[in-house]
């Protein structure tokens, strides 16, 4: 297989704040001790919103911004799924 580890942490309406707060804890822990073990924290869905401040430390300010590079170069506009890889701000 190729490694993907899936974990559910359970969220629901009426979770107190220190809930949510501890599960999101734990999923940082998780995401970090992956990549430090030399994971990734991408997946077969890509990063999207959740992951995205983990790129840096995955791939380092070089590896970052030759993603912003070609995703400005692709998408000048920013139209195509904005946010969900690298964040550019306005040209």
């Amino acid at each position: 297989g190729d490694g993907n580890f899936h974990c559910i942490l359970p969220l629901i309406d009426g979770d107190s704040e220190d809930y949510i707060a501890r599960v999101n804890i734990i999923n940082d822990n998780l995401i970090r001790r992956t990549i430090e073990a030399g994971g990734t924290c991408t997946g077969e869905h890509g990063i999207g919103y959740g992951k995205i401040k983990y790129l840096q430390q995955q791939y380092g300010d070089g590896g970052v911004r030759m993603m912003e590079i070609v995703k400005r170069g692709i998408d000048r506009n920013n139209i195509m799924n904005p946010g969900k890889v690298v964040e550019l701000s306005p040209s």
